[in-house]
């Protein structure tokens, strides 16, 4: 019989990252870090070397498994740069990154596959953060492919410049649903093996959207992938408390406590060390629950 713990992380979840197995027995957390001047949180925080240095330092001192960079703003209605700029915008940070941590697992946040091509040219990268699921660049399911590496598929109505145009859902869990057992099918046939998920909060969905998907998190736990939750200081957080990203750390750890309680198994943050608290004191819990 299925206990209760087994809905809590309840498969061995693994990844190959450049030949080297590592198995989920815990949640991992993934560190934002935002190279943009327009990100809706830290836009132009780390545009600076002696800032992004520091930051850097943070996210891997307080934490992180993973570091994900991006010089792309998503936030809604948002204009992308260039490609060329997107490139400039990160090309810094990879640099520090692996001169200083080069044991860390670099994410790289976008839909573009020059920006892959680059970074696994000139740097490395070890998994794509893609918002579009690989429909923004018809070159990056291919490239992804070819280079092996794990590919994080994110569900988003629209692009980010109208996906908060009133989105709209005849039923909610049911598209999504579909929307990644046909596209977990999609990237098998195109050869990328090693898939995660995210539901996107905030990506084409109202308020109560967000909070229908958090509260069903769990449903996802079939496609036997792991999946990924960016709850981090989003307006589905701030505005029920009546306050700004700013003042909506509190309500980000209790969404991901939910989070996690509802079996995700990497949280996407930009307050690394409070998430790598609660990740410990959640799992300390789920070691004592032993109800049949």
């Amino acid at each position: 019989m299925k206990t209760v713990k087994d809905t809590i992380f309840p498969q061995k979840l693994t990844l190959n990252i450049h030949g080297k197995l590592y198995t989920l027995t815990r949640p991992w957390i993934m560190g934002v870090l935002n190279c943009t001047p327009d990100s809706f949180f830290d836009g132009g925080r780390n545009i600076q070397p002696e800032r992004l240095q520091q930051t850097i330092n943070e996210i891997i001192s307080d934490g992180a498994a993973i570091i994900d960079v991006g010089g792309c703003s998503s936030r809604p209605g948002s204009v992308p740069p260039s490609e060329e700029e997107e490139w400039m915008r990160i090309e810094p940070a990879l640099k520090l990154v692996l001169q200083n941590y080069p044991d860390t697992i670099i994410s790289i946040d976008t839909y573009r596959a020059s920006v892959i091509e680059k970074a696994a040219k000139y740097y490395r990268v070890d998994m794509v953060n893609d918002i579009t699921a690989g429909r923004g660049d018809s070159r990056m399911i291919p490239l992804v492919a070819s280079l092996h590496l794990p590919f994080i598929a994110m569900h988003m109505k629209g692009m980010p410049l109208d996906m908060q145009q009133n989105p709209d859902y005849e039923n909610l869990l049911d598209e999504i649903m579909t929307f990644f057992a046909e596209r977990i099918s999609l990237l098998r046939q195109q050869g990328i093996i090693d898939i995660m998920i995210d539901p996107g909060f905030g990506f084409g969905k109202t308020l109560d959207h967000n909070f229908e998907l958090l509260a069903n998190l769990h449903v996802f736990s079939v496609f036997g992938v792991p999946l990924v939750a960016g709850l981090s200081r989003k307006s589905m957080i701030w505005k029920p408390l009546g306050t700004n990203p700013e003042g909506a750390l509190n309500g980000t750890i209790a969404a991901q406590t939910i989070a996690l309680m509802n079996g995700a198994n990497i949280l996407r943050v930009h307050d690394v060390k409070a998430a790598a608290e609660l990740t410990t004191i959640v799992c300390k819990s789920q070691s004592f629950n032993h109800l049949k």
